[in-house]
């Protein structure tokens, strides 16, 4: 199991059986709002990162972030699967058309 998929079953099961002192179960137990804002704030912290924080600073905001969209998709019963599965349909989609015949007229 990779850390991201183990982050996932952490955050489930926090939702599942909240803790008092989990952060986790705190952030889920103030719903969507709460964590939709958390979401915009680290996606502004990572723009603040790449302009000039370093790469190591980059990092850090991009797993905030990251953990924050689990748990998101834990709170509305999807698993990063689904988004694994959306990203292959999008490149078999992108491969079908940069395999598709052109009609010969200049794009």
């Amino acid at each position: 199991m990779n850390m991201l998929e183990r982050l996932y079953q952490i955050i489930c099961e926090r939702r599942d059986a909240p803790r008092l002192d989990s952060y986790t179960s705190h952030l889920l137990a103030r719903g969507e709002d709460q964590i939709l804002k958390k979401i915009g704030e680290e996606a502004i912290e990572i723009i603040v990162a790449a302009k000039g924080q370093g790469d190591q600073r980059l990092v850090e905001e991009i797993a905030d972030l990251t953990y924050h969209l689990l748990v998101l998709l834990a709170l509305r019963g999807l698993r990063p699967a689904d988004i694994e599965a959306e990203l292959a349909r999008r490149h078999l989609q992108r491969q079908k058309e940069d395999e598709a015949p052109t009609s010969g007229v200049a794009d």
